[in-house]
């Protein structure tokens, strides 16, 4: 077994502090940009018929994602995990680098950015969400190691040999959840929804993607709350399921929809 004994702080300068969890979506939005203009760039190329999205959009379109991100995934973490304690401490919400974001909400939000930025520049909604949702498990990934690095949403009790003693989490060794979340969310997702975006050409078919990404995710994402373990002040809905699981049931309903509603249209 290993004994987690990282250190959240990358670099303490006293009323300073660089933390790895800010770091990661910091570097995830970066990468993300970068990937996003590459892909707008490699279907500029391809000779197909189809509405394209200028590198310029997604650079003006990038600023509302971030903003997204940032009050949809608080937000998301305050009303649907800890509402209780954020309206008793209301100035913690404005703790961002203590962690404490959650992905549904960063999706809301996301979703709420686009549509806005969607009507401004007359384009698509599905347009930039697709590309939105080829280059998201980047982000999703890093988040998911800086879970880990954070010691936070460990996961339930393992004898195997990589389970790991995190510091909140008791004397017993644990499923490095994030970790399982960050191979399956993270590298897996990614590869998936990038084969059938760029070398299937569903990029192409507007809105598959999108639709795609949910229900990837969400079936990736229940099978990992598998080994995680149950917010405390939550506890199971229904003994058996977590908030993330039903959570990720509603997206993968609504990427289906998505999907069929692409299919119909076409």
């Amino acid at each position: 077994m290993i004994v987690h004994n990282f250190d959240p702080v990358l670099i303490d300068l006293g009323l300073f502090q660089i933390r790895w969890y800010s770091l990661a979506y910091i570097l995830g939005i970066i990468l993300g940009w970068m990937y996003a203009i590459k892909i707008i760039n490699l279907t500029t190329n391809n000779k197909y018929s189809f509405e394209q999205i200028k590198t310029s959009h997604f650079n003006d379109l990038i600023i509302y994602l971030v903003i997204g991100i940032v009050i949809g995934g608080r937000l998301g973490y305050v009303f649907f995990y800890n509402f209780e304690y954020y309206s008793e401490n209301f100035f913690e919400i404005f703790k961002l680098w203590q962690g404490g974001m959650s992905f549904h909400g960063g999706l809301l939000g996301v979703i709420v950015s686009i549509i806005f930025f969607s009507k401004k520049a007359k384009t698509n909604f599905f347009k930039f969400a697709d590309i939105v949702s080829c280059v998201a498990p980047i982000g999703i990934f890093l988040g998911r190691i800086a879970n880990f690095i954070n010691g936070e949403l460990y996961g339930k009790i393992s004898t195997l040999p990589w389970a790991v003693i995190f510091p909140n989490g008791g004397s017993v060794a644990r499923h490095p959840s994030q970790i399982y979340e960050a191979i399956l969310e993270g590298i897996i997702l990614f590869v998936l929804i990038n084969y059938f975006a760029l070398k299937k050409k569903l990029l192409f078919k507007t809105g598959y993607i999108s639709g795609l990404f949910l229900v990837s995710y969400s079936i990736l994402r229940m099978f990992s709350e598998i080994f995680r373990e149950a917010d405390i002040h939550l506890g199971l809905f229904f003994n058996y399921f977590s908030l993330g699981t039903l959570l990720s049931l509603a997206t993968l309903i609504a990427g289906l929809v998505i999907i069929m509603s692409a299919k119909k249209n076409e």
